[in-house]
């Protein structure tokens, strides 16, 4: 990849925007700018993945980016039309929640500018196109580990906030573990926010401590936890082996390059899409994988790699489906 310069600028309402691949002196007509608005710190791996394949669209389709982060609720519209006003091309970001009803008002007032948001709720004509991480897939694989690994029977989940999207993902991942080992129990703990390690980490200390033997870490904050007491978790969002790798066996990854191309490219070709991104972000089309093994190739179990590479493929092949559960779902 060539090299990217980035360029700190100070914008009123905007606490500190970066551009990717050169300053606003040299924007011109013809650059194709994207914006990202985020709620929490880029660190916070939801966001951090949306921000990545937006620095990867700079380099390989030649746009600009600029992104501001950990926006207050009582900012957020006033960031999204500061964008809108400046004319960007496409303007991405995460609204649940607290930027739902802020970023589809700004949607309205500028029906030329393409709007892609994260969120539960549909499309909304002319320019709103939604998406979500459709990562249940792999996060059904990683509850098949963990079916088999388990020697205590019992799996933990730490999750964000029980919403669709959260229980997507915990839900496959309690049915793959069920679908290996009927008789595994799954304690689930929510700590009721998008990113607060302490509190996950405690959430994981007090799933440890009643028995749980391997992790979902739904959230950012439990490898420390299963560090400290000889347990092992499974990542999620991005590849997060390299931040515990005695602990992290795999987990769930998100890649949302498939969909910021797709919607660069419409735009680009004239068109303003409202969709449901959906298939972008799952296996078929390179939005879902399972992350890695790592140093864990080489100690899992034979026929549990060769089970869920088995059934990966048949994901691919559209032979399985991975059962969509929205539910909230509770612990046993």
């Amino acid at each position: 990849m060539k090299k990217t310069v980035f360029l700190v600028i100070i914008v009123a309402l905007v606490p500190s925007p970066l551009i990717a691949g050169g300053g606003q002196e040299e924007m011109d007509d013809d650059t194709f700018r994207v914006a990202g608005i985020f709620q929490t710190a880029i660190e916070e791996p939801w966001d951090g993945v949306i921000h990545q394949a937006c620095l990867r669209a700079v380099d390989e389709l030649g746009i600009e980016y600029e992104f501001t982060e950990q926006i207050a609720a009582a900012d957020f519209e006033k960031v999204v039309r500061e964008y809108a006003e400046r004319g960007f091309d496409l303007i991405v970001g995460d609204a649940f929640l607290a930027g739902e009803e802020p970023s589809r008002r700004v949607a309205k007032d500028y029906p030329e500018v393409a709007f892609a948001f994260g969120s539960e709720f549909g499309p909304a004509e002319p320019n709103y196109s939604v998406f979500d991480n459709w990562i249940h897939e792999p996060s059904y694989l990683s509850g098949i580990i963990a079916g088999h690994l388990t020697e205590s029977n019992v799996l933990g989940v730490v999750a964000a906030i029980p919403i669709n999207e959260v229980n997507r993902l915990v839900n496959a991942f309690k049915a793959g573990a069920l679908s290996v080992n009927p008789d595994v129990q799954t304690k689930i703990a929510y700590i009721g926010g998008w990113f607060d390690p302490p509190k996950a980490k405690e959430a994981a200390q007090a799933q440890i401590e009643a028995g749980a033997d391997l992790i979902f870490a739904e959230r950012f904050g439990v490898f420390e936890a299963a560090k400290e007491n000889g347990v092992l978790a499974f990542g999620n969002m991005s590849d997060q082996n390299e931040l515990a790798p005695d602990v992290v066996i795999t987990g769930p990854v998100w890649d949302m390059y498939p969909t910021i191309e797709y919607l660069v490219t419409t735009v680009r070709a004239g068109l303003i899409p409202s969709q449901d991104l959906k298939d972008w972000s799952m296996m078929a089309k390179g939005g879902a994988s399972l992350a890695p093994f790592h140093e864990f190739e080489d100690t899992l179990p034979s026929d549990v790699i060769a089970q869920v590479r088995d059934l990966e493929a048949q994901i691919l092949a559209g032979t399985f489906r991975v059962p969509i559960i929205e539910e909230e779902p509770t612990s046993d």
